[in-house]
């Protein structure tokens, strides 16, 4: 019987990685923004990758703030919260709260029931450009790059790559600083992420996802990050909005129709 488990899970998870090494997109950090995002891409049979370094997916929504694990949500988010399943209460001034375990894992189940390939604790360490564009992803054991274990990565492949790495802005910190490019922001240089300022922040986070390097999408706190723009903290309808953004943004840059 154990060998029979064993040779299940194996043929199954490796099935997944070799139907996954080259992908339309690939997602680079499984939180609230990543996820939204992977769950609208593979609704409209986009195959997606989704690649998220700590073991489970979620990033910071999980936690609420503090550990009081609630969430606020803007009302100009509730008609996601609706699509999705999640129950919020009104607390007044348009503010919504939701809890943060159920929304979270209402965003991770319909990513992959939608279609979408979730692959935890491994991490992004290189980018693959050709042509002066981003083109994929090179990615190793999450393990391994905190052991400095000398192990070569494996590489991936893509039309299109979406940074939803949250505070550090992992994707383009590391295509900027290994390539000689501009970015596609004011001054074409990634900033650091600004002290925090919610309403300000909640704006930032949905107007800088986009496009800022060919084949490279930003979303999320990595908009913040690499616009120079505030943090907001334990509110999450910016984020939500973001993933959705980008998801239309690359939907269409595919060719795919997006209402």
């Amino acid at each position: 019987m154990e060998l029979l488990i064993s040779s299940a899970i194996t043929e199954a998870w490796f099935h997944k990685l070799h139907k996954h090494l080259d992908s339309d997109v690939i997602i680079v950090g499984a939180g609230p923004s990543g996820l939204l995002c992977a769950a609208e891409l593979a609704a409209r049979n986009v195959s997606t990758t989704l690649f998220e370094s700590k073991l489970a997916p979620g990033g910071g929504m999980w936690g609420g703030a503090m550990l009081f694990n609630s969430i606020v949500i803007q009302a100009e988010t509730i008609h996601l919260l609706d699509k999705y399943g999640i129950r919020y209460q009104s607390q007044g001034n348009d503010l919504f709260t939701a809890d943060a375990t159920e929304a979270t894992s209402a965003l991770i189940y319909h990513a992959a029931h939608n279609g979408a390939a979730i692959f935890t604790g491994i991490c992004m360490e290189d980018v693959l450009v050709r042509n002066d564009s981003v083109c994929g992803v090179v990615a190793n054991w999450n393990p391994v790059k905190r052991l400095d274990m000398h192990v070569d990565p494996l590489s991936f492949s893509s039309r299109i790559v979406l940074d939803a790495t949250g505070h550090p802005s992992e994707v383009v910190k590391v295509l900027t600083l290994k390539n000689d490019v501009r970015l596609r922001l004011p001054d074409g240089v990634m900033k650091s992420e600004r002290s925090m300022n919610a309403e300000a922040g909640e704006k930032a986070c949905v107007e800088y996802t986009g496009e800022v390097f060919p084949g490279l999408y930003v979303s999320g706190m990595a908009a913040c990050g690499v616009s120079g723009s505030n943090r907001m903290g334990p509110i999450f309808g910016g984020m939500l909005l973001s993933g959705y953004k980008a998801a239309g943004l690359i939907a269409r840059a595919l060719g795919k129709d997006y209402a």
